[in-house]
């Protein structure tokens, strides 16, 4: 008798295809259905995003690494500007834990508004998730898969960590659920995360309010000349308005509160 041949595997537990290039629209529509039934799942309406450089470190670190250069173990420069650049760390710390505070009293307990989203990694990041974390809220971590060591940080609220492939699936979801941005000194990734927002509020494809916060106004005075691409004639005066620039804790927190009361909310009045 011939032998009987073996069952093969259902198409969705095939390993094989599942990782070739013919189920590449499987592979992009999973990063848009398991990240959305999560969000759904923990009654997360919409965000409050945070981006910047992973490379900025916290005050103890800094001053960790300059109590070294100073002893002869490191570069002196360098530790002086990481001491520098951390007040940054500090300042979205500082920022996502009032907003944190401020969000949770506005919904009955379950319902989350203005959640702290991050890229999930160090730096920057971290601080805003970490901020949301001695808040007591949940906070969220889009992590990426690049070629360097796993960077998340232990601040992410374990239901709301994710980690995509795709770079675009990840920005879909920074935009998607965002109602407001704030942006610290960062390099190329916080650019690119930057200058794609604005595109889109710009050319009216983002059609809900977006504030977005530049903070660090000698940062990006000197990285971003916004004006010289008025003079150009390559954005229009009125794009400059797009983002508001500030040094300071409490006028990024008033003016982003007042915006969501506004433009989120519906509410008459700035709840400060």
């Amino acid at each position: 008798m011939p032998e009987r041949s073996r069952p093969t595997s259902k198409a969705y537990r095939n390993r094989g295809f599942l990782d070739s290039k013919e189920a590449r629209a499987l592979r992009i529509l999973a990063e848009y259905l398991e990240p959305k039934a999560r969000f759904e799942r923990q009654r997360v309406d919409d965000t409050i995003v945070f981006m910047g450089s992973a490379r900025t470190p916290s005050r103890e670190q800094a001053e960790a690494a300059l109590r070294r250069a100073e002893g002869g173990e490191g570069d002196l420069e360098q530790a002086r500007t990481g001491l520098r650049m951390s007040a940054y760390y500090e300042a979205a710390r500082t920022l996502a834990f009032r907003l944190t505070q401020w969000s949770k009293e506005l919904v009955p307990q379950g319902e989350r508004r203005f959640v702290v989203c991050t890229g999930g990694g160090p730096g920057i990041m971290e601080a805003a998730n970490r901020g949301a974390a001695e808040a007591r809220g949940m906070n969220v971590g889009l992590t990426i898969s690049i070629p360097v060591e796993e960077f998340d940080n232990r601040y992410v609220t374990r239901e709301l960590a994710f980690h995509f492939h795709y770079f675009f699936m990840r920005k879909f979801w920074f935009a998607y659920l965002a109602k407001a941005v704030v942006v610290f000194p960062g390099g190329f990734g916080t650019l690119d995360e930057l200058f794609e927002l604005l595109t889109l509020v710009q050319t009216r494809k983002m059609r809900k309010a977006m504030p977005i916060v530049l903070f660090g106004t000698a940062y990006w005075r000197e990285v971003v000349d916004f004006d010289a691409l008025v003079r150009h004639g390559t954005i229009s005066p009125a794009d400059v308005n797009l983002v508001y620039r500030t040094d300071s804790v409490d006028e990024a927190y008033d003016w982003i509160v007042r915006q969501l009361a506004e433009h989120a909310l519906g509410l008459p009045g700035p709840m400060l």
